[in-house]
C-alpha cells in the first residue's frame, strides 16, 4: 500500500490521522496512552483489527511511561493501562483481544525481570502487526473465488488497508482480485454519518487504481434493482458463535435488500473479529455516539437545536442474511455454529 496506518517506536505511535482524509493526508503522533485513547475515541485510527494493533501498542506506549520496578508492579499497570484503553470504544471486539493477549504476556511468565517481560511485550505487539497484515492477505486470496471478472461490488463503510495493518479485510478481496487482472467496479456506500465510505474506501480504491463510484447510502436499493451489484462484501467488527455480526450501522439494511434481490451477501474478517463468549449478535454491546456526529457533522448544523437523534454506530446482521464469512483460512459457509466451531 502507499500509506501506513499506523507505526511505533519506543516512545511514540503515529497514526495516519483518519478525520482529515481524503481533503489532507496527515499524521497523527501519540506519547502518551491518553493521546492514545484520544486517537481512538475520536475515530482517528478505527476499524476492528487495526484498534486491536493499536490496543497493543498503546500497552507498549504505557509502559514506555512508566517504569515499573517488579513484575507485580508490571502486572498491576498492564492490566490498568488495558482496562483503560478497553473504555474507548466497546464493540469492536479485536482491541480487547489483543488487550487480553498482551496481559497474558506478563501473567504468563512469572520467573522474568520487569526487563524481560517488557522486551516480551513489545515484541508480542509487533507479533500482532504483522499477523494482521499477513492474516490480511490470506482473507484477500480466500475471497478473491468469489470474484468474477467483470462483477460490480458493493460495500460498507470502510474495511480496507485504514482498518488494518494496511491491506484490509472486505477490501482485500478486492485489492487480491484487481492484482489478479480481473476488472471489477466498486460501489461504495457513503456510510453515514461520518462518511466513511466516501472519505476512507473511495481513497484507498482510487489510490489503488480500482474504479468506484459513491453513492447515497439510501441509493443501494435502486442499483440492486437495476442489476447493477453482483457481490456485496463487508468488514465486521465481532461476530457472535452463531454467526450473527455487528459491522457499521446500515448494513444490516444492506443484507436485507440483498436477501429480496437475490444478491450473495459476504462478511470478511479475521478470527480475532469472532467472539466465541456470546451465542448471538443479542448479546453485543452497541456503542452509541454523540449529537454532533449527525447534528453537526463536519461543521455545518444539519438538525434544529433542542431536537435528539439516535446515533448507534453499529448494528448487527443475523447469519440467517450472510451468504458466507471469509476468514484467513477460507469461506466460511452456513450453518455457523459448525463453521466457526471448526475454524475455532
Amino acid at each position: 500500500m502507499k500509506f501506513e496506518p499506523i507505526t511505533y517506536e519506543q516512545g511514540k505511535i503515529t497514526l495516519l490521522d483518519q478525520t482529515k482524509l481524503p481533503e489532507q493526508v496527515a499524521y497523527r503522533e501519540c506519547t502518551t496512552v491518553e493521546e492514545l485513547w484520544d486517537a481512538i475515541k475520536c475515530l482517528a485510527v478505527r476499524g476492528a483489527p487495526l484498534l486491536g494493533v493499536a490496543a497493543a501498542y498503546g500497552i507498549c506506549l504505557g509502559i514506555d511511561n512508566k517504569k515499573c520496578t517488579t513484575p507485580k508492579d508490571l502486572v498491576s499497570f498492564v492490566a490498568e493501562t488495558a482496562q483503560y484503553i478497553g473504555t474507548s470504544r466497546p464493540t469492536a471486539v479485536n482491541l480487547f483481544w489483543a488487550l487480553e493477549r498482551m496481559k497474558k504476556v506478563v501473567t504468563g511468565a512469572p520467573d522474568k525481570t520487569v526487563a524481560e517481560l517488557e522486551i516480551m511485550m513489545h515484541n508480542e505487539a509487533q507479533a500482532i502487526f504483522k499477523e494482521d497484515l499477513s492474516l490480511s492477505r490470506a482473507m484477500g486470496k480466500a475471497g478473491n473465488e468469489i470474484i468474477a471478472d467483470g462483477d460490480s461490488v458493493l460495500t460498507h463503510c470502510n474495511a480496507g488497508g485504514l482498518a488494518t495493518s494496511g491491506y484490509g479485510t472486505a477490501l482485500a478481496v478486492l485489492f487480491t482480485a484487481h492484482e489478479n487482472g480481473k476488472q471489477i467496479h466498486v460501489y461504495a456506500d457513503e456510510t453515514r454519518p461520518l462518511l466513511q465510505g466516501s472519505r476512507l474506501t473511495a481513497w484507498e480504491l482510487k489510490e489503488y487504481g480500482i474504479p468506484v463510484t459513491v453513492i447515497c447510502d439510501n441509493m443501494a436499493a435502486t442499483l440492486m434493482r437495476q442489476g447493477k451489484i453482483q457481490k456485496i462484501i463487508t468488514g465486521a467488527d465481532r461476530i457472535a458463535a452463531n454467526g450473527d455480526a455487528a459491522n457499521k450501522i446500515g448494513t444490516y439494511s444492506v443484507a436485507v435488500l440483498a436477501k429480496h434481490h437475490g444478491i450473495p451477501f459476504y462478511i470478511a474478517a479475521p478470527y480475532s473479529t469472532i467472539d466465541f463468549s456470546i451465542a448471538s449478535g443479542d448479546a453485543i454491546v452497541i456503542e452509541e455516539r454523540g449529537r454532533q456526529e449527525i447534528a453537526e457533522g463536519f461543521g455545518k448544523k444539519t438538525v434544529p437545536d433542542g431536537v435528539p437523534v439516535f446515533n448507534p454506530a453499529f448494528d448487527v446482521t443475523p447469519a440467517a442474511f450472510i451468504t458466507g464469512i471469509i476468514t484467513e483460512e477460507g469461506i466460511l459457509m452456513p450453518p455457523y455454529t459448525e463453521s466457526l466451531q471448526a475454524l475455532r
